[in-house]
């Protein structure tokens, strides 16, 4: 019985990593040959929003209407594990507060404590210089902004 092997990538036609060759998605052309590949699509909207009401229903948060559409907002413009991740500390939030349904208060709240992959690339880029173990000199810095 042959192995099943899933591998996901967002790679275009890049070096094969140890070698000069380049080919599709990093990967040997002989492997590539033997592969089943599944193109995929990216979530809708009204996907985004019933797989964080199921994560809701999981995780036994009751999150307002409001909150639900900003938090897929989130979503969608950040990405699904980011607005997911949120779901649990704007429960916390909520807790904290002694409210029964998360609000969209709650989810500004960690949203302005939590960074998003795009968020915290930003800051860094622009905070570098303060960091005490900075390996991109000044002139390699303004070539990345």
């Amino acid at each position: 019985m042959a192995p099943v092997l899933i591998m996901a990538t967002n790679r275009g036609i890049t070096k094969i990593r140890g070698t000069t060759y380049s080919s599709p998605h990093g990967i040997p052309i002989d492997l590539l040959d033997r592969l089943l590949i599944i193109a995929t699509t990216p979530y809708t909207e009204r996907d985004t929003k019933q797989i964080l009401s199921i994560r809701c229903e999981e995780e036994d948060v009751e999150m307002s209407e409001e909150g639900m559409l900003v938090l897929t907002k989130i979503g969608r413009e950040t990405s699904l594990r980011y607005a997911i991740q949120l779901i649990t500390c704007a429960n916390l939030v909520c807790r904290k507060r002694n409210g029964t349904e998360v609000s969209v208060d709650d989810i500004k709240r960690v949203y302005s404590l939590f960074l998003d992959e795009t968020r915290s690339s930003q800051y860094l880029k622009e905070y570098q210089q303060e960091f005490m173990f900075n390996e991109i000199k000044e002139e390699r810095a303004m070539e990345i902004s």
